[in-house]
């Protein structure tokens, strides 16, 4: 008999295709199940016990979509980012992760800003799902927390060769998109931002 991830991964292929409102449920519920597995599954048992920093649970070889497993200390805060062209569910399995959801606009003078929209707190056995496009923010509330992160892409490739993924660096008070060399450009405002203000410098977060 399969183990619950062996059934994760071939519930989500039998339903694989290009991305519509009825797959990205499909993922979702699969993923809702598997996160609430019991701790007693050998996969399971061993996050728990080594809580990784990144470990990929699953690559798909014929359609692309990767699982991963990754562990998140205490007050940790990984500041706005979009997943380029990817889209991705994240579970949690233990602690609470506070994920913020941003919009970015565009000025007439060519500036930009982030309005964020809300924050959810995800708690343990609940998913939350961002598509192409979406900016989001995370910040470790209950830790350690253990998450579960579905995409449809490698979204390393999607990063590092692509260079598709967008990320912001807080500098002087502004949110600034992040270039690959680390340098800024497109200052964003911190609107919506305030309690994570540290007001001097530029920071890098994970």
């Amino acid at each position: 008999m399969n183990n619950s991830l062996e059934t994760f991964a071939e519930d989500v292929a039998s339903v694989w295709g290009p991305l519509t409102a009825e797959l990205v449920s499909a993922a979702r519920q699969h993923l809702e199940r598997l996160v609430c597995s019991p701790a007693t599954e050998s996969w399971l048992e061993a996050l728990y016990c080594d809580m990784p920093a990144r470990e990929e649970l699953y690559n798909d070889p014929a359609d692309g979509f990767v699982l991963l497993a990754h562990a998140e200390h205490a007050r940790l805060y990984r500041p706005p980012h979009d997943h380029g062209r990817g889209w991705v569910i994240y579970a949690v399995v233990c602690g609470e992760i506070e994920m913020g959801t941003y919009a970015r606009i565009d000025g007439e003078s060519g500036a930009s800003r982030l309005v964020k929209r809300y924050a959810t707190l995800v708690r343990p056995g609940q998913v939350q799902v961002y598509l192409p496009g979406d900016i989001h923010d995370m910040l470790c509330v209950a830790g350690p927390a253990l998450l579960l992160r579905f995409s449809d892409r490698d979204l390393q490739h999607e990063d590092k060769v692509e260079h598709r993924v967008t990320r912001y660096i807080h500098c002087e008070g502004l949110w600034t998109a992040r270039l690959q060399d680390n340098t800024a450009v497109g200052i964003v405002s911190r609107e919506g931002i305030a309690k994570h203000d540290k007001s001097a410098g530029c920071e890098k977060h994970g």
